[in-house]
């Protein structure tokens, strides 16, 4: 008796776990709408924010990950997007991206340095400008 319940109990939880993949995968992209030309200028004006922050702001580590977790989201919606990823506002934002992700990757506890942080607001002020302009 003890193994049936075991077996169901097992069952409940395989179709539970079933359910809850399903409907995070069916729900929405997060944060971003799945406009190109809106999600890049978010993500670039929300970047911006975050690598503006003073190394001793409080919100600053929170920020960096929400700013990772935009990044991922980002990338992982566009780069498989033919008609998107071979814009030039899309590779220029690429490269901000990637820089900035590399360094909170390999950095996780240090600010974005000057030299990184002036090289990433061109791009990302660059693609925001593009994109908006349609390149």
């Amino acid at each position: 008796m003890a193994a049936g319940w075991r077996q169901l109990k097992a069952a409940v939880l395989a179709v539970c776990l079933c359910l809850c993949l399903m409907l995070t995968a069916c729900s929405g992209g997060g944060p971003l709408s799945g406009n190109y030309v809106e999600d890049t200028v978010a993500v670039a004006d929300t970047l911006l924010a975050t690598i503006a922050l003073s190394a001793d702001d409080p919100g600053r580590s929170e920020a960096e990950t929400s700013a990772r977790a935009l990044i991922n989201d980002y990338m992982a919606r566009y780069r498989p997007q033919p008609k998107v990823n071979g814009l030039a506002s899309f590779t220029t934002m690429q490269t901000a991206l990637n820089s900035l992700a590399g360094h909170y990757t390999n950095y996780p506890n240090r600010p974005v340095p000057d030299a990184l942080r002036d090289r990433v607001s061109k791009e990302l002020k660059k693609a925001e400008t593009g994109v908006v302009r349609g390149a």
